[in-house]
Parts: C-alpha cells; structure tokens; sequence
C-alpha cells in the first residue's frame, strides 16, 4: 500500500535520538531548548514552547490568550478536530467560519460577514483560529486587518505549514497573529514522533505558554513572587498541564530540521509532477494564493460530481493509501450533540463529500507517483 504521508528517516536521525538514550538526560534537558532556538531561528520569531503535540500546544495558546468559560472561539470547520477541541478545553464556545472554496482555507468575506454580524449582536469571538490546510497559507494579512479591527485575537494553526512561506516570509514569525502551531506528527513535513511547537514574538504569552505546559510552576526567580529563596526554589503560579516534550522527541526533530527545506522542495516537485500529469482531468487540483509558497503537506484533488465512494474504495482496493483531509468538525456526532446540524456550512460539506488526498510525501519514489497517476486516470475515465 503506497500511504497518502509518512515519516522519512535517516541514519543521522537514528543516531540523534541514540546519542540521547545514552545522554544523562532524556526529559527535561538541553535538547529542547536547542530545538527551541533553531525553530525561532528559521521563523525569524522569539519565543517557541515545545509540547508533546500540536494539540497541547493550541491548548496552552488559548489559555495564554485568556479563553474561558463564556467566551467564543472560531476555526475552520474543515480541519481535525483538535483545531476546536482546543477550545472546549478551556470551557469556551467554539463556532466555524465557511471555507473557500478554492483554497479549502477560511473565507475571509465569510469572516468579515461573520464578524460583522457578531459585533451587532454583542458577541464577537475572543479569538479566531485559521488553518493553513494541506500547508498552504492563509491570507493572514486580510484576517489580521479584520481581526484587529474588532479586538479579537489570532492563532494560526500551521500544523500543515512547516517550511511553508507567505509574503516570502517563513510561516511562523506571527506577523499577523499573536500565535502559531506546528504539529511534529508523522505524516508531517518533518517529524519528532509525536510533538509540536507555539511560535510568539510576545514575551507574556512565552512565559504564560511556558507554565502552561509543565503543571503552572515556574523556576525562573524574576517570576518568583517570594524573592528572597534559595536556588532550589520554585513555585506553581497557575494550574498547569504536563505537555512537555522529551529530549528524545527534540533530538529527532533537530536532526530532521536540517532536512526540511530539502523536504519542501521534493514535495513542490511531487506537487507539479501530479498537477501537470492530472490538469486534463475532470477534478479541481490545488489552488494557490499568490502570496502563498505551501510546504504540500497533503495534495487533495477534488471530484465533480463523480461517486466519491467508488473512486475512493477503488483506489484503497488498487493499494493507494487515498484519506479525506477532513470530515467538517461540525458533522462529527459530539458537534452535532451540541447543535451544529448538516447544512450549516454548505461549501465545507461540499468540499468533503468530493475531496480525496492522494500520496504526498518526499519519500514517495517516482514509479510510485506514475503508478498513482496512471490508476487514477484509468478509474476516472469510468466515471
């Protein structure tokens, strides 16, 4: 079975994470902090906070930003569902913004509708979470402008993004949010495992971040509210979470960090080998802002009409690991338990019932991708 995404590793990876089993230090050494650094060096951004997943990390940014009960959270309806869980986390109120449906990202004249209809009925969100899908960016400029103006906050989710550049600026320097979330998961551009990374170029929200994800406690003494202790001192300031990421983790995604531009690049040319071999096709391929370099995390075509259904068993049956990035949040049964009901979000239900992502990854071999070009075309002239 060819798989939609998976992990690359290397010798050097391997021998990263065999250097730290044989380290003093498996958690809670100087290898996370080192990841840290080459996260905020390459997104040109000061602060990074490590976790154990992408979905800690959008956890502690809520809470950062203050998210409690009786407030108001809005994402993108197509995305995993952590993108709104998150939220619920804190005891919030989560709500959708209508995707575009060319990007599959969200709507910037859904949310500026949205947000104008919120403020004339007093209930304008605490914060609006964009998620750059199949790693191609948002327009954050345009949902930055918007969001500034009605006082909400920003968190981008860039789970996808990793390497990804918008405006020709890397993803993850928080131009145009207070907060932004990488995942390190496998099928990722780059991996730790499991793991992921809160970008900031506040100082507040990194040392908020910070307690956040190891139990609330603090061992920094200018934090401290009784200075005068010795240095085995600490306190617990907040109740906090155990999100931390191990030395194992950050050793792998150190290694695989050297490796990601090269991987961006390999996924660009697996992306233009697909869209040139497929543009004759009665599907719609990916379509790409202008100001948006995407990282091709995933690559989703998306049917007209045909049987989704067929096409897509016929191509798991033909050993093409084909997956749907995502079922709508909204349509999950938990949502539906709390009111959202099946014509809510129209284009995102859409978008669903037709969109398939087929093999991206840059360790997919070019007989592989011609395999999966040549079945695809053979089981579309069917329909």
């Amino acid at each position: 079975m060819i798989p939609y995404g998976r992990q690359s590793i290397d010798q050097q990876d391997i021998d990263a994470v065999i250097e730290v089993l044989k380290s003093d230090y498996l958690t809670q050494g100087p290898k996370v902090p080192e990841f840290e650094k080459t996260i905020q060096d390459y997104c040109n951004v000061n602060y990074a906070v490590a976790c154990n997943s992408a979905t800690s990390c959008l956890h502690i940014a809520c809470l950062a930003l203050g998210l409690g009960p009786g407030d108001l959270y809005w994402t993108s309806p197509i995305s995993f569902v952590a993108s709104a869980n998150c939220a619920l986390y804190c005891g919030a109120e989560v709500d959708f913004v209508e995707i575009d449906p060319q990007t599959y990202n969200m709507s910037v004249p859904a949310l500026e509708a949205k947000l104008k209809e919120a403020k004339a009925k007093n209930r304008l969100p605490n914060i609006i979470c964009p998620v750059h899908i199949a790693g191609q960016s948002c327009d954050m400029q345009a949902i930055y402008t918007l969001a500034q103006e009605y006082g909400v906050h920003v968190i981008e989710d860039a789970s996808h993004a990793i390497g990804g550049r918008y405006q020709d600026k890397p993803i993850g320097d928080c131009r145009y949010s207070d907060i932004t979330i990488f995942s390190f998961h496998p099928v990722k551009i780059i991996t730790t495992g499991e793991g992921g990374v809160a970008t900031t170029q506040n100082e507040e929200l990194h040392h908020k971040m910070q307690m956040y994800r190891s139990h609330g406690v603090t061992k920094d003494p200018s934090k401290f509210q009784d200075k005068t202790k010795g240095s085995w001192y600490y306190e617990q300031q907040t109740l906090g979470y155990n999100y931390r990421m191990t030395d194992i983790q950050a050793a792998l995604g150190i290694s695989q960090f050297k490796k990601l531009d090269a991987n961006v690049e390999k996924r660009q040319k697996i992306a233009a080998t697909y869209s040139q071999a497929l543009k004759d096709l009665n599907i719609q391929l990916p379509s790409l802002i202008q100001d948006a370099y995407s990282a091709y995390h995933l690559y989703i075509i998306k049917l007209k009409k045909q049987n989704h259904k067929a096409i897509f068993e016929a191509l798991r049956n033909n050993n093409i690991g084909v997956n749907l990035h995502y079922r709508p949040i909204h349509l999950q049964p938990y949502y539906q338990n709390k009111g959202f009901k099946e014509g809510d979000f129209p284009i995102s239900e859409e978008y669903a019932e037709n969109a398939i992502s087929i093999p991206m990854f840059s360790g997919l071999e070019d007989h592989n991708q011609e395999y999966v070009i040549g079945v695809l075309k053979q089981i579309l002239s069917k329909q």
